[in-house]
């Protein structure tokens, strides 16, 4: 018996063709047991954040003395925790300026990683030179190193160079710590690329910096996409390289360092901590949400080959 070709399975209809693991996988993860898994998941996961979010508009009084869940009977709320927490006004320290602080460190640090991550991958996958997989394969090598062993040696080279207690220091350590996988990710996505429209451009006359920024640029959106939600939601979120390299003091460090600050009070701050939280989260989640619909599709890039 021959085997099997495509030009057999061509004349097949598609509702008796043999169904490939991708198709089986999509529909199992469609029945209705996946469907109420999923539901039951999300669930539990918004709960705490629905119980933090609560808990920030409760008097200083109840959230202290009660369980967020005690609201139901009790219904009462403020805005006052917000004011406190944004403007000091009961005299306590605002987080206004560790707010700004974050927006000054991540954004300089997100475009700085994936910027320099865009030239490194379009070099290493698209200009062909000797040695270029032995220097991918460094630069991926890099991820397995964890950057707490960086961290001091990082600090004594900035304290010599009169940068500490500066945003540059931050905007460095992200830029680096962040860019084994920003260059990973973004070779596996361009070497995908056809390369027949690389020799149609160069055959037009169009040299690197032209077919880089009007050809290959454009294709990878949802790769870089992804990357700035992976970067950004890192960057903000973080707390150990902000207070190494930024220190504690309201002038650079960033919103992560005071609300560490308020967890350590045993509970005596905690409608500030939840005010400041929920301030916290507002910004990521208006960028995952905003960038969303490329998520999947950059963070699958480069994961099936054609």
């Amino acid at each position: 018996m021959s085997a099997t070709t495509i030009e057999d399975l061509a004349d097949v209809p598609a509702d008796v063709r043999p169904k490939t693991n991708t198709q089986k996988t999509a529909e199992k993860l469609r029945s209705p047991w996946a469907s109420a898994f999923a539901i039951v998941l999300a669930i539990l996961w918004t709960i705490p954040t629905f119980g933090v979010v609560l808990s920030s508009f409760r008097p200083e009084d109840q959230i202290k003395t009660s369980g967020w869940w005690t609201f139901f009977s009790d219904p009462q709320l403020t805005l006052k925790n917000y004011d406190d927490v944004l403007f000091g006004s009961t005299g306590g320290q605002a987080l206004a300026p560790y707010f700004v602080n974050s927006f000054v460190i991540t954004l300089p640090a997100v475009t700085l990683s994936i910027g320099i991550a865009a030239l490194c991958a379009y070099a290493l996958s698209c200009v062909k030179w000797v040695g270029r997989d032995l220097i991918f394969i460094a630069i991926f090598a890099m991820q397995i190193v964890p950057l707490q062993m960086a961290l001091v040696p990082l600090l004594q080279r900035f304290v010599s160079l009169g940068m500490a207690g500066t945003y540059l220091p931050v905007w460095i350590a992200h830029a680096a710590f962040g860019m084994p996988l920003c260059v990973f990710l973004l070779h596996n996505f361009m070497s995908d690329l056809p390369e027949s429209l690389f020799e149609a451009a160069r055959v037009d006359g169009a040299g690197h910096a032209t077919i880089f920024t009007r050809i290959v640029l454009p294709l990878c959106v949802p790769a870089i996409a992804a990357l700035l939600i992976f970067q950004f939601l890192f960057i903000w979120n973080d707390l150990l390289v902000g207070l190494t390299f930024a220190g504690g003091t309201p002038d650079v460090a960033p919103l992560t360092v005071r609300l560490a600050e308020l967890a350590g009070t045993k509970g005596n701050e905690w409608q500030r901590l939840t005010a400041g939280a929920v301030i916290g989260i507002i910004v990521p989640m208006i960028v995952f949400l905003s960038l969303q619909r490329y998520f999947i599709r950059g963070l699958l890039a480069g994961g099936l080959k054609g």
